[in-house]
């Protein structure tokens, strides 16, 4: 099968096109920037350019089976700054996609949305699929605004398609110095021996799911036919920040300083994800416990600081 992965250089992509590449599958990527920690792979077909560089993209296209649409331009906690750019930039170049992948009679379509975002302040937890989405930051109504979408080029052009909405995902080569996800930044402040900064008292709650987790369930959807549109990927437990913060004293056997300041407005109190329609359908269970994730973590970081001496 012949699989295109946009946004195939990133922390989620990377990974599954290792899995692809494992499984025997011809992968081409299309991102706009190299990998960050590797050199291009062996065997991977490469188009570089934004989103919204159509033609590069229309030519990434050609020939493919299966798209696996990781790409977004924002992040849940600057999107609410420019909500104009978040729609031009994910809803309408994911417009422009769906019209190509109609044109060039593209089997499937993979779309990685939020499980974290689309639900916005969950009414029950565990979040099921079918509960209500009332997204509270615009990251969120354009993920499900694409949701939408793909439910009417089904409707209309026959285009088939899975949402994967996955909780928060972490493991090696998300960016310690980056400004999403928590347990590498954090990670990565405590080896630098920085103090770590809590927004509210520490007590929100989220789902963390591990790489390899997130990506067995995407390698899943993308090679086989599935019963539902729609699956939440998490662990299914929630955790809270000070649970995490404890993990981590344990892994990294650090005493590092923490700060509380004022909570944000746009965060969502709790959350985690029911995943019982994943567990039956497509008989996928998450395997690496929080603590055995951070650890994984923990050592990749502390390589990079190696590298760099």
């Amino acid at each position: 099968m012949k699989i295109l992965v946009l946004g195939g250089n990133g922390f989620i992509g990377s990974h599954l096109v290792d899995k692809l590449l494992l499984k025997g599958h011809s992968v081409r990527v299309f991102d706009k920037n190299d990998e960050h920690y590797r050199k291009r792979l062996n065997g991977v077909e490469y188009h570089v350019g934004e989103f919204g560089n159509r033609g590069v993209l229309s030519d990434a296209l050609n020939g493919i089976d299966v798209v696996v649409h990781l790409i977004c331009t924002t992040l849940p906690k600057t999107s609410n700054d420019d909500p104009v750019f978040d729609m031009q930039s994910n809803v309408i170049e994911t417009l422009f996609l769906l019209e190509q992948c109609r044109a060039n009679n593209i089997k499937k379509i993979i779309f990685a949305s939020s499980g974290g975002t689309i639900y916005g302040i969950p009414q029950v937890l565990p979040v099921q699929e079918d509960d209500q989405t009332n997204p509270i930051c615009s990251y969120g109504i354009g993920k499900l605004t694409i949701e939408k979408y793909l439910y009417l080029f089904k409707k209309l052009h026959g285009l088939d398609f899975v949402i994967i909405r996955p909780s928060n995902p972490f493991g090696p080569r998300q960016n310690p110095l980056g400004i999403q996800g928590v347990i590498p930044v954090f990670l990565g402040k405590i080896l630098r021996n920085e103090p770590i900064q809590i927004w509210g008292t520490g007590d929100i709650v989220r789902d963390y799911i591990y790489i390899d987790d997130l990506v067995d369930a995407f390698y899943h959807v993308v090679v086989t036919k599935t019963m539902s549109t729609i699956y939440n990927i998490g662990s299914g437990n929630g955790h809270s920040l000070n649970d995490l913060l404890s993990i981590m004293k344990k892994v990294t056997k650090s005493d590092f300083s923490i700060t509380y300041t004022t909570a944000r407005s746009y965060d969502v109190p709790e959350i985690y994800l029911d995943i019982n329609r994943a567990s039956k359908e497509l008989n996928w269970e998450p395997q690496i416990t929080l603590e055995q994730g951070i650890q994984s973590t923990w050592d990749f970081i502390k390589s990079l600081s190696v590298q760099k001496e």
